[in-house]
């Protein structure tokens, strides 16, 4: 046997070195010697195990010690089970550690480290999918969604398989849909009232059909990713120039663990106000009083004599829950107040072009009569030649004959007028030339 007469050989050196046999050296420390059968194993889909045996010609005085961690040297751990087990998503390559030691003191030397590594499952890593990502809606359903990955053919049937302790076997999910560039499933995952439900984890593997492109893992915890179905608003009423909003929350859900955001419109300034909530609480007497699972808010400086809208989102928060960024949907929009009575801007919005539109047409036709009145149209001397010394037929005579007839009585008048305004002018120079002679 190798092991005693080594270990007796190394128990005289450190003798030796601590100052021989006697009363006065200090206790030698052993090195342990390494773990045995090392072996790792995978159950469901992504729960990792490593078993392992006690070390081969450990001293019975020693009570025995394991050590272990990861690849990365993180999670290190020291307990006396000869097992260790982790829920990690097998898309990489994950390795342990394992030594012994015979106490939880880290002084002591411990033994040489054992190391069993697990792969990921063969295939091309570009045909997988990527952006695996699931939502707990409700505390009801979860929705997984996922893009396919670029070494994939576009006809690809995806399935997806989950698994969560509450479950006895691993299920396929049946409703496949697309969304757009996405693929995603829903299955449903109702929280019972086992408190260490949102402990755990489910476990999510998404692989085709045909075996063609390589499985992805996601390891999603029920902590978070949590996202709420939206409050249902019960009651609005003012009090004392505040105005109080009460709502419902969703279900599955406490006020406690919730974190809720109010915005109110107001219809005359045409802003919006948001008010973020943490402890949704307020006294109003016309409020029913000891409801259960309702909550309440009072928003202070809302004028009552306009009209105002409300709506309300909500999110999980850090008390119930370690995620806390998925918002819900805005609930559907209630409205308190009076609303501007708008009759009369209608009225005037319609009148008012109709008036000012009949005001110019009225202007327009004035104007141009006025212009025919100061300008009145000229005859056109070159028609009237070219009708003369043109074609001619008699009518076109006879139009003729009458057109000088008239031009010859016009000239005629005129020069009547033009003599008797002259002999009125030589009578009135007459009379003028008398008078300065008789002076």
């Amino acid at each position: 046997m190798e092991w005693p007469a080594r270990l007796c050989g190394l128990w005289a050196l450190l003798l030796c070195a601590g100052g021989g046999g006697g009363g006065g050296g200090a206790a030698p420390t052993e090195t342990q010697p390494p773990v045995t059968n090392l072996s790792v194993s995978v159950e469901n889909l992504c729960t990792v195990i490593w078993t392992w045996n006690p070390p081969e010609g450990a001293s019975s005085n020693c009570s025995l010690w394991y050590f272990s961690h990861f690849g990365d040297k993180q999670d290190k751990k020291i307990a006396p089970e000869t097992r260790r087990s982790i829920e990690v998503p097998l898309n990489e390559r994950i390795c342990l550690q394992v030594g012994s030691q015979c106490s939880t003191n880290e002084s002591e030397k411990p033994s040489i480290l054992v190391e069993k590594c697990i792969s990921p499952p063969e295939g091309d890593p570009e045909s997988a999918v990527t952006e695996l990502q699931c939502i707990w809606h409700n505390l009801s359903y979860m929705k997984c969604s996922w893009l396919p990955g670029r070494n994939t053919s576009p006809d690809t049937n995806y399935t997806l398989y989950y698994w969560h302790r509450s479950l006895e076997k691993i299920h396929q999910c049946e409703n496949i849909f697309r969304e757009g560039q996405y693929f995603g499933c829903s299955f449903d995952l109702t929280k019972v009232k086992d408190s260490s439900f949102e402990q755990h984890s489910v476990q999510i593997m998404v692989k085709d059909n045909a075996g063609k492109i390589k499985p992805s893992f996601n390891i999603v915890p029920l902590t978070s990713r949590v996202k709420p179905d939206p409050p249902h608003i019960k009651n609005l009423s003012f009090h004392n120039d505040d105005l109080y909003v009460q709502w419902e929350n969703p279900q599955n859900f406490i006020s406690r663990c919730l974190f809720y955001e109010v915005e109110v419109n107001n219809s005359q300034t045409e802003t919006h106000n948001v008010f973020y909530v943490q402890e949704a609480k307020c006294e109003n007497p016309e409020f029913e009083r000891n409801v259960e699972n309702t909550s309440c808010f009072m928003v202070p400086g809302v004028l009552p004599d306009t009209l105002n809208t409300v709506r309300i989102r909500v999110k999980t928060n850090k008390l119930c829950y370690e995620d806390d960024k998925l918002w819900s949907n805005w609930s559907q929009e209630m409205s308190i107040g009076k609303k501007r009575n708008s009759t009369l801007y209608i009225t005037m919005l319609l009148i008012v072009p109709v008036i000012v539109a009949g005001a110019i047409i009225v202007l327009l036709l004035y104007l141009k009569r006025l212009k025919i009145i100061i300008f009145p149209p000229i005859p056109d001397p070159g028609k009237i030649f070219k009708e003369m010394f043109g074609d001619q037929n008699d009518d076109t005579l006879a139009s003729q004959e009458l057109w000088c007839q008239h031009l010859l009585l016009h000239w005629k008048k005129y020069d009547i007028y033009e003599k008797q305004t002259k002999e009125e002018t030589d009578s009135v120079v007459l009379i003028e030339n008398l008078k300065k002679a008789s002076q």
